[in-house]
């Protein structure tokens, strides 16, 4: 019998209250013959996710809502892991991934930033999302924070507030031109005594807003001073409009400072569905990790590694292909959002969506449910991004341009009405 279909009448357990402890007033979480922690029973769904699961058997329906496009993986990263997978690379893997993985990783980062970075740096984890897991685990527990730019994914809140810690959201201000600008002061202040970490992803998702290297530094030397942990989510570093490559914090940390880089396969080398990242730390914390992800995955799928190593050795023109096929897709979409009186967009620097704002939209997501419900397209809404994401909607504009044009010629008629 399903959990849920329990008679829970019999329970008489202790109760807990939203610090942990028992005596509150409030029962257990119904459906359930014991306690689950707090952190857990109220961790809040993501909103994408909603729109998301709306979306299962709409016909003909055009998906920007999260972060991918509609190419498959490459055949030279397919073939490689299928010829593994049929050799017997099947079975238990070194936990921190292959050592051939992690040499090709410690190449590509010294030669993409321009800056030494040793083998023993290098740990391979069961998707970006699963390093930022382990970070969180790593550094942060009851009674802590973890201190995060915003506008921000989703799912790095809820890893913290897994944890029992607290995230505290300091929100990009908006410039009269509609970037978004970081203050750095009110950053620092939301920083105490507690504070075990600052989060900043950059480029960003969903605003496209890239920090700069004098804000790099900035935040840096806050964090030497104050002795705590600098988070970098570095995914979209390849996805830069301006420059080769964004700016890293490792290129101006030394190879002890308590900066951790997270990074994944899915974007730059469509991988989506593979579930591989990867993590640059300090050496002295492998051994940490190596614990930590034996008691969450014992490891990375081996043969799926050596689609990584592929990727990484044969990848580069198809990454530039890639970012290049983005860079069309921005300029179409900006072009064609910029035109509806009703939205304030900013062509962004970085990443692959827009983050763009609808007059007087109060309810986004009430918003984007009637969108696809009259267009087939698929938003993700602002309110799932923190403070300051009400009154946008984000799009992905990774797929192929026919894609896009069609999705913007359904949006348009509902974009210019009010919402």
């Amino acid at each position: 019998m399903p959990i849920t279909e329990l008679n829970t009448s019999f329970y008489n357990g202790p109760l807990y209250s939203a610090d942990g402890g028992a005596g509150s007033a409030r029962p257990a979480p119904t459906g359930f013959p014991a306690t689950i922690r707090p952190e857990v029973a109220e961790l809040e769904s993501s909103k994408i996710v909603e729109l998301w699961k709306m979306g299962f058997g709409v016909d003909n329906l055009i998906p920007l809502w999260v972060g991918e496009g509609n190419e498959t993986t490459p055949d030279f990263i397919t073939d490689a892991a299928h010829t593994a997978l049929k050799s017997g690379v099947c079975f238990y893997s070194q936990k921190r991934g292959l050592p051939e993985l992690r040499q090709e990783l410690a190449a590509y980062m010294q030669r993409t930033f321009e800056t030494p970075v040793d083998v023993e740096r290098m740990t391979v984890t069961s998707a970006g999302m699963n390093g930022i897991m382990l970070v969180v685990q790593a550094v942060a527990g009851l009674g802590d924070n973890v201190v995060c730019v915003t506008p921000g994914w989703p799912n790095v809140v809820g890893a913290i507030e897994i944890m029992g810690a607290e995230a505290r959201k300091v929100s990009l201000d908006q410039s009269d031109e509609g970037g978004f600008i970081l203050d750095l002061e009110r950053l620092f202040a939301s920083c105490d005594e507690r504070t075990r970490a600052i989060f900043v992803v950059s480029p960003s998702n969903p605003t496209g807003w890239m920090i700069t290297p004098e804000e790099q530094r900035a935040v840096l030397e806050f964090c030497r001073a104050r002795g705590i942990w600098l988070v970098a989510d570095e995914v979209y570093h390849r996805f830069v409009y301006e420059q080769e490559v964004a700016n890293s914090f490792l290129q101006i940390a030394e190879p002890e400072d308590a900066l951790i880089v997270v990074n994944s396969f899915s974007k730059s080398w469509a991988m989506t569905g593979w579930r591989l990242g990867w993590l640059t730390h300090p050496a002295s914390l492998g051994p940490v990790l190596d614990n930590l992800i034996e008691f969450n995955t014992s490891g990375a799928q081996g043969f799926l590694q050596h689609g990584c190593i592929a990727a990484l050795r044969e990848g580069e023109d198809f990454v530039k292909q890639t970012v290049d096929r983005c860079r069309q897709g921005r300029d179409l979409v900006f072009q064609r959002l910029s035109a509806l009186p009703t939205v304030r967009a900013t062509c962004p620097k970085g990443a692959f969506y827009f983050f763009f704002a609808v007059e007087g939209l109060t309810d986004s997501l009430n918003a984007a449910k009637k969108i696809l419900h009259e267009t087939g397209v698929g938003l993700a809404p602002g309110s799932a991004f923190g403070p300051g994401g009400e009154g946008n909607f984000r799009l992905c504009y990774a797929g192929t341009l026919d894609r896009l044009s069609e999705a913007m010629d359904r949006l348009e008629p509902v974009l210019r009405k009010p919402l």
